[in-house]
């Protein structure tokens, strides 16, 4: 009894533990106003920052080189309830002052740590990122992309959180098959599904009928995919399947 519980408790653990770092900041030592700001990412980056918990944060906060200076960030309001994302993203964290928002502005700037509402047309410096995901418009095999990626640049992807689907699903529209592969394989002596780096499958995002089901690997082992189109849902595929891939960059 006490060997049949072990296993669920260790999965939970690895799971309460496992952390995942979305994007690259760039602090951006111009002063620009918001709409100029944003067209700068946009060219040279992925666009203005977004935020999308309290790790991010720490991570923006780290790339601050002015004291007690406002920097804008991405996040832009049609009124004080209505805030969203130059990136598209949806907006699942906020970090208001107290008191804040407040006014007839709806840029957002980032002093002391916290976020304040400025006026659009001043200028300010700001702050930048990267997604550090690309889509490689190559067909290969499972074994062949993780490969390249990591030839080419870090390796295939993991997708450890809700935020990291959303930094997927923003990516895999550029892709040209109607799938893509990830870097999630099959443990077939435990009829396991891990990532790469070993850690446990804990946000999971598999479409109905995959994922949950024992695989057959008798003929072909199998390996993890997201979908392209449609609720972007993950896919159990045979390795030798030849598809787009999602590699990352950090």
């Amino acid at each position: 009894m006490a060997q049949s519980l072990y296993f669920p408790l260790l999965l939970m653990a690895l799971c309460s533990i496992s952390e995942c770092v979305q994007r690259q900041y760039h602090f951006i030592n111009e002063m620009k106003n918001w709409t100029e700001a944003q067209r700068y990412c946009r060219e040279k980056y992925t666009d203005l920052a977004t935020v999308h918990n309290m790790n991010d944060m720490i991570q923006l906060n780290k790339t601050v080189n002015v004291n007690d200076r406002g920097v804008w960030i991405g996040l832009q309001g049609t009124n004080d309830s209505k805030w969203h994302w130059s990136s598209g993203d949806p907006v699942l964290f906020l970090d208001w002052a107290s008191g804040q928002p407040t006014g007839s502005d709806n840029c957002t700037v980032l002093s002391n740590g916290q976020w304040f509402v400025g006026a659009c047309n001043i200028s300010w410096f700001f702050i930048c990122y990267n997604n550090k995901l690309i889509v490689i418009q190559q067909n290969l095999s499972w074994s062949e992309a993780l490969r390249y990626c990591r030839q080419n640049h870090v390796d295939l992807v993991s997708v450890q959180s809700v935020e990291m689907q959303y930094e997927v699903m923003n990516v895999v529209k550029l892709a040209s098959t109607e799938a893509v592969w990830l870097g999630l394989h099959n443990y077939c002596s435990m009829n396991m599904w891990l990532w790469l780096s070993g850690d446990m499958v804990c946000y999971q995002n598999w479409a109905p009928g995959n994922g949950s089901t024992p695989e057959n690997c008798n003929l072909e082992k199998r390996k993890g995919a997201v979908q392209s189109g449609g609720d972007q849902t993950w896919i159990s595929l045979p390795e030798s399947r030849r598809l787009n891939f999602i590699c990352t960059n950090y």
